[in-house]
């Protein structure tokens, strides 16, 4: 097996390291952080969102058989709505979408100054 090997102009090395730095220092990416942190240290709230994944994962499974009753659609609905009652998770959540817009964003400027969507390109990358 072969390595492919790309070596990077100090200049560009310059320009991804000070992109990074920048995007960590932004507003979407610092609230993200703090969501992030707060929602780590809310033990509930991650307990809530393990339970919900749990439960979803055993609807699919019960679809799958045929066998979902309304009862189970109910505790499943109560479940989604304590979930969505919790301000740890809805901040962690609202902050990772802010965070994904605005590296789309981001993206989206790269793309026209390159004059191409360099970030499709990116994503079909098998690495």
């Amino acid at each position: 097996m072969t390595t492919l090997e790309t070596r990077l102009t100090p200049e560009l090395q310059m320009a991804i390291d000070s992109l990074g730095q920048n995007l960590l220092a932004s507003e979407p990416f610092i609230a993200y952080d703090q969501a992030q942190a707060r929602f780590k240290a809310d033990a509930y709230a991650r307990t809530l969102l393990e339970r919900l994944s749990a439960a979803q994962a055993d609807m699919r499974r019960r679809q799958a058989n045929g066998g979902v009753t309304q009862a189970d659609i109910d505790q499943l609905r109560a479940l989604q709505r304590e979930v969505q009652s919790s301000r740890a998770i809805m901040d962690y959540a609202a902050a990772q979408q802010a965070a994904i817009a605005y590296l789309r964003e981001i993206n989206l400027e790269i793309g026209q100054l390159l004059g191409m969507d360099f970030a499709a390109l990116a994503g079909r990358s098998s690495c």
